[in-house]
């Protein structure tokens, strides 16, 4: 759940920039025969409801993925790839998923568990030394992904230059203190969590690698998964959708959908809500579409690819994880019940109550998701969603470049989520 920035917040919103909110979103119009594809036998459903979202008016470009068993069964796109120009989304069109790519990046973490290069219970600081400073000598790597470390912000905030140069980046981070006690209270990393799930990749890995060139090189390569932490150069642009994003005044327009605390904590510049949201280098959430935005590694936030790819990156998860280089052990705790903080479920960021565990998003009444509690995965800013569902041995997932309004369960994607578990698979009702 990427959170929006606080975009230079201010008390009112003038009607110009409201009229500036219209242009940022266009309205566009997208046949029900633009969409490409396909579904096996007995995939109709999910089909028909892709298909309608396109022709709903709510859509501009998305796609959808399903695997179920090791095999893709449901691979659609459609719409176009920007709406600026129409240019069609294509089979291997790539698009960025905001806060999904911490499921991604979680899945490196967990494959690094299963070589034993770390161990979810041990102190971050027995991988990393520099850590311990400021009272995070005690901090687990569960409580670390979990959201329950109390290092949502990075005070004073880290540039794009600083981001790029993992030393300096991981001084910079090392040093920053705690904001609430470790284990008693849990406030979403919106961005710092992947940075600092990257610096314990690079002093766990015998090869220093950061989490982007781990997942390339051992996962992303011999899985075949067209998906990327830090855009490579060797991407074209030409394939890249373009975000269609709303301002902070479309914020203030849909609070029926945003909790009103969370948009009224986003738009005081001093709230932890508001610091926390904050990325390098944006301004404007437009400010995602730009190259200097893609090409460096922020694993919380802007990973780059074909939504097949995730589906497959969390079919092979549901299925026992081998392909992926997962243990049993290793997909045994990303399957168990989150471990909550003592002082409840209230999210110190998000204003809601929230579930967590070693880097995913657990089921809970406000967004059921797969068949059983023991699906895990994350959901992403404007509505992506990826995840694995252990019971059916099914990856799913979902992306657009139209940029919706709920933190959770996007009516989009829950709408063919509930196509393929309650219409197709027969399971529980999703929420």
């Amino acid at each position: 759940m990427q959170l929006p920035s606080p975009l230079n917040a201010v008390a009112a919103v003038s009607p110009a920039q409201l009229a500036t909110e219209r242009i940022m979103v266009p309205k566009v119009k997208v046949s029900p025969d633009l969409m490409g594809g396909d579904v096996d036998e007995g995939y109709g459903k999910v089909a028909d409801v892709f298909r309608r979202n396109l022709s709903s008016g709510k859509e501009i470009g998305a796609a959808v993925g399903v695997y179920r068993d090791g095999r893709k069964v449901v691979d659609l796109w459609g719409g176009f790839r920007t709406g600026i120009t129409q240019a069609p989304w294509e089979h291997d069109t790539v698009v960025m998923v905001f806060s999904t790519t911490k499921g991604v990046a979680s899945l490196a973490v967990a494959v690094a568990a299963s070589r034993g290069l770390i161990s979810y219970d041990a102190r971050v600081a027995d991988y990393w030394p520099e850590f311990a400073q400021a009272g995070k000598d005690a901090i687990t790597v569960r409580q670390l992904l979990s959201h329950q470390a109390g290092l949502p912000v990075i005070d004073p905030p880290l540039t794009l230059e600083e981001v790029a140069d993992p030393t300096t980046m991981s001084a910079k981070i090392a040093a920053q203190a705690r904001v609430w006690t470790p284990g008693t209270r849990h406030g979403y990393h919106v961005v710092t969590l992947g940075w600092y799930e990257s610096e314990l990749i690079r002093h766990a890995d015998p090869a220093g690698r950061t989490l982007g060139q781990f997942f390339a090189e051992e996962i992303a390569r011999p899985l075949g998964l067209d998906f990327h932490i830090g855009l490579p150069r060797s991407v074209n642009r030409g394939r890249v959708a373009h975000l269609h994003c709303w301002s902070r005044a479309g914020m203030l327009l849909h609070l029926h959908t945003l909790p009103p605390r969370f948009v009224a904590a986003v738009f005081n510049p001093l709230s932890l809500s508001a610091r926390a949201s904050a990325m390098p280098g944006v301004v404007m959430l437009d400010d995602l579409n730009r190259e200097e935005l893609r090409v460096v590694e922020i694993p919380a936030g802007n990973g780059i690819g074909t939504v097949r790819s995730i589906a497959k990156l969390y079919g092979s998860a549901a299925v026992g994880g081998s392909e992926l280089g997962l243990s049993a052990t290793a997909l045994e705790a990303l399957a168990k019940p989150a471990m909550p903080p003592t002082n409840g479920l209230r999210d110190k960021v998000l204003q809601v109550d929230s579930v967590f565990s070693l880097g995913f998003m657990k089921p809970f009444p406000k967004c059921v998701f797969g068949s059983s509690d023991k699906a895990f995965g994350t959901p992403g800013m404007g509505g992506s969603f990826g995840f694995a569902d252990p019971e059916t041995g099914t990856g799913f997932a979902y992306a657009m470049n139209r940029l919706g309004y709920h933190l959770l369960s996007d009516p989009r994607e829950l709408a063919l989520r509930s196509a393929l578990f309650d219409g197709i698979l027969g399971t529980r009702p999703q929420t």
